[in-house]
């Protein structure tokens, strides 16, 4: 088995491995991960944080050991709270890291952050307030991004900046928590879920107070929210179906 992390900004994860499969997830500075496979130019991974997998160039993978896999992994999670700030190599060259980059290998990597960064204290009081630092950010399949996120990468990377470990998919993500009956008894914070006419999970948004949800729809923007599902201020109509709430933290 070996081992690599994202030393770089922002790295796609594609579904195969081609430059033309579709970008399935992200990965965002200081994501670890487990080569699983390896073709021509290309190498499978499986991510450390969420056990996602997919494919990424091989010219974009840093190889390190497993020593220093488990030495970055084994500690509590550092992670960049600026929306936008810049990391100096070695070689004094920049390029800029996003909110929600984990800072743990700064040392390994023999890279210099003078940005902010916390260690998460999993507070579901914070959830709501790192949500709103996403607020209009445009929707992009596969994103996980101030530059373009969907919504179960949305809801991730919010659970994520406060140190809470959540799936990346929106069918996976309502597998986890605690199921809610209804929903006025739900709080800020918990994710409301949402299908199609199948049943299948489909849209996943982090509830408000006052009967408010924000999600990724067009972009990161907030709706009303009833117990028939999201109701579109601008559209002023229903436009998505709401399937159940969870609590997960």
């Amino acid at each position: 088995m070996e081992y690599g992390i994202c030393h770089l900004g922002v790295i796609p994860l594609r579904k195969e491995n081609s430059h033309k499969s579709e970008m399935i997830t992200q990965l965002l500075y200081g994501d670890c991960y487990k080569i699983i496979e390896k073709r021509k130019d290309w190498n499978k991974i499986r991510l450390d944080w969420d056990g996602y997998e997919g494919w990424i160039d091989s010219n974009q993978i840093f190889k390190i050991s497993k020593d220093n896999f488990d030495k970055i992994t084994g500690v509590e999670i550092k992670i960049s709270t600026d929306l936008v700030n810049y990391i100096t190599t070695k070689d004094q060259s920049l390029f800029p890291v996003l909110i929600g980059s984990d800072l743990r290998a700064l040392d390994l990597l023999q890279h210099h952050f003078e940005g902010e960064f916390h260690q998460p204290k999993k507070l579901k009081k914070a959830l709501a307030s790192t949500a709103y630092l996403f607020l209009n950010a445009p929707y992009l399949w596969g994103g996980k991004t101030l530059i373009g996120i969907d919504c179960s990468g949305f809801t991730q990377m919010v659970y994520k900046i406060n140190g809470i470990k959540l799936s990346r998919d929106a069918y996976q993500q309502a597998l986890q928590g605690q199921t809610l009956s209804f929903i006025e008894e739900s709080e800020a914070g918990d994710l409301a879920f949402f299908d199609d006419a199948e049943g299948n999970i489909k849209h996943v948004g982090l509830l408000l107070e006052n009967h408010h949800i924000i999600h990724a729809h067009g972009t990161v923007r907030i709706d009303r929210i009833d117990q028939s599902g999201i109701f579109n201020l601008n559209k002023q109509t229903h436009t998505h179906k709401l399937r159940f709430i969870k609590k997960m933290i």
